[in-house]
């Protein structure tokens, strides 16, 4: 391979690193600051989501924060576009608070099984997630 191809691959990388990094930061991955990800508005809350407050501020705010805004460089926000209802169904959050998942949106890393949460409090937290999401304009 001639030089003229070596610099060539060698600035395409450089290139093509210095891009991801751009694109990644701020939204996860090492060394994040913890803040929230994004702002969020709360509405009047049901009963029942009321319960799912409580529910996921006990199972899953250490990671995903306060009302699922997300925490930068640990977790991903819950009210954001991509678990939209179309897109992540009610059984994405089951699944992935029973079994884990496997990362594939967000530079966080997989998730790992939430052990102490019940079928009662993951009922109640998708539909807290839910009403959280309709409030900020995901449905």
């Amino acid at each position: 391979m001639s030089r003229k191809r070596i610099w060539a691959a060698l600035a395409l990388l450089v290139l093509i690193g210095g891009g991801y990094y751009l694109l990644t930061a701020g939204t996860g991955g090492e060394g994040g600051s913890g803040a929230p990800m994004v702002s969020v508005t709360v509405p009047e809350l049901t009963a029942a989501a009321r319960f799912g407050k409580g529910a996921f501020d006990t199972n899953c705010a250490s990671c995903h924060g306060v009302n699922a805004a997300g925490q930068d460089g640990i977790a991903p926000p819950l009210v954001h576009k991509i678990y939209e209802p179309n897109h992540h169904g009610d059984v994405s959050f089951w699944r992935a608070a029973k079994t884990g998942v496997r990362a594939h949106h967000w530079p966080f890393g997989d998730m790992p099984p939430v052990e102490a949460v019940t079928d009662e409090d993951l009922a109640a937290i998708v539909l807290y997630i839910r009403e959280l999401q309709r409030a900020n304009g995901i449905n």
